[in-house]
Formats: structure tokens, sequence, C-alpha cells
């Protein structure tokens, strides 16, 4: 580290299997998130005494679901031409080299897409196992915000997804695209998903609330989106049809679950705006 800025170059490989299958740091974030997310809600189900068959269940739609929509959400928003035309690697780990396949492992995988597909999975399950959907998703919305955050990390670990020029002496210099001191906006989200899960717990804890299903979820979409909105201002555009745009594809996306975030709110909060008016 010199004058404030941070040489970044570290290898995105931990090790390969068999001299085939790469193990990255980006993988090893995605899966202690979801440890995590799985510890934090099975602590909330002991605590209130549901039984963690249900959670065994729900995890395995999440998962899917989660997978399926953060790959689907990078293939269709971000690359369409390209993965129409190689249709095979939306859900194969593997890159079209000449006449022949290699392994890559996957890459690119949106969070947009990702939540999509949770909130589709556990829809699923409510239907299936005739419980309120909302109160599913406020107690997986606790343990998102961690999940989102190693996700993060390992994007930083990856030297991707990561911000403009800070035109100054300080920043992090990502040497294995090039020498330019850059924003760390994986960390800046990574930092911002940590604060939502305070707020998220605070408001599960706290007896001044009234909980209501719905609410916490509301407030995780909301403060989610709102944070990578603003921190997309800072970061470089992911594909090249995004610099013709005035925002760029991540801001786009955010807008509707912002939205989404407040409508909910708004629902979960009308039965006591009208008993209140009455």
């Amino acid at each position: 580290m010199k004058d404030g800025i941070i040489n970044w170059n570290v290898d995105p490989e931990i090790f390969t299997l068999f001299n085939t299958f790469p193990i990255r740091y980006y993988s090893l974030s995605w899966a202690l998130g979801c440890a995590l997310c799985y510890l934090i809600v099975k602590q909330i189900y002991q605590k209130e005494n549901i039984s963690l068959e249900n959670l065994e269940q729900l995890t395995m739609y999440i998962i899917a679901g989660a997978f399926l929509g953060a790959r689907l959400g990078h293939c269709f928003f971000y690359e369409p031409q390209y993965y129409f035309e190689n249709p095979l690697e939306i859900l194969f780990p593997i890159r079209k080299v000449g006449e022949s396949f290699e392994f890559t492992g996957f890459q690119g995988l949106a969070s947009h897409g990702g939540l999509i597909g949770i909130v589709t999975a556990i829809i699923l399950y409510a239907r299936k196992s005739k419980t309120n959907v909302f109160w599913i998703m406020d107690r997986v919305a606790l343990g998102t915000s961690i999940t989102a955050a190693c996700i993060r990390i390992g994007n930083f670990m990856n030297s991707e997804v990561y911000g403009k020029p800070t035109n100054g002496n300080w920043g992090v210099i990502f040497e294995r695209d090039d020498l330019i001191p850059r924003h760390p906006t994986q960390l800046y989200e990574a930092a911002a998903y940590l604060l939502i899960f305070v707020t998220l717990l605070f408001i599960y804890k706290s007896k001044k609330i009234k909980r209501q299903n719905g609410l916490m979820v509301g407030v995780l979409l909301i403060l989610m989106f709102v944070a990578r909105f603003m921190i997309e201002f800072v970061k470089e555009n992911q594909v090249g049809f995004e610099d013709s745009l005035t925002i760029n594809m991540g801001q786009i996306l955010s807008i509707p679950f912002i939205l989404l975030g407040l409508v909910i709110i708004f629902y979960v909060q009308k039965p006591r705006i009208i008993k209140s008016s009455t």
C-alpha cells in the first residue's frame, strides 16, 4: 500500500482439482454466503419452534432458484446475443474455444436475476407448504443480506465488478486488468449489505416495532437496491451496450425492486392505516 493506493493481484483460483476443475474464491464465497444464510434462518426457526424439516425443503428450493435466476439473469440481461448463439454455455460451466469446449466454471451471475429466482422459489414453496409467503420472505431476508455481502467479497477476490478510476492518490489497483486506482465498489456493496443486515436484525428483535409479515423483506428490497443504484454511479459498466445508456443496466434493474419494496411496505401497513383512520 502506498499513498492510499492498494495494489491487488490475488489469483482467483485457490487450487485445481485433478488438474481440471479450478476452485475459486468466488465459488467459496457463494458457498459461505449460503451456509451463513442457512444458519441464520435455522436459528430463527429454532427460536420460533418451527420444524427444521420445513427449512431443509425450503433451502433446496432457494438454492436452485438463486443459481438458476442468477445465471439466466446474467445471460439474458447482459449478454443475450452471445448466449442465444451458444445455448449450451447457459447452464453448463464451459466455454467454446474453436471447435471444442473447455471447463471454465460459471462466468457470469447476476444478483437481480438471483433475487428473482429466490422470490420465485419461495412463492412455489409457500404454495406447496401452504405457508404465508411474506412470513418466509421476512426470515430469509435476514440471511440474504449476509449472502450478498459474501458474494461481493468474492467479486473483489476475482478482481471483477470494480469501480471507475478515483482520479486521485487513493483507490485499489486491480493489477490483473490495469494499473489505474479504482473505486473498490465490491467492498462498498459488501459494507452496505452488512449494514442492512444489522438494520433488519434490529427490526426483527425490536419490541417497539410490531413485526408484520412483509415488513422486513420490503425494507431489504428498498435499502439493498437503493444502495446498489447509488454505487453503480462509480462502477464500471459490465458490457459495452451500457455505455450508450443514461443509467446502466444494474440501475435500470434496481428500480423495479425499489418500487416493489415500497408496495410491499404499503401493503403490510395498510390495515394499520385503515384502522387508525376509522
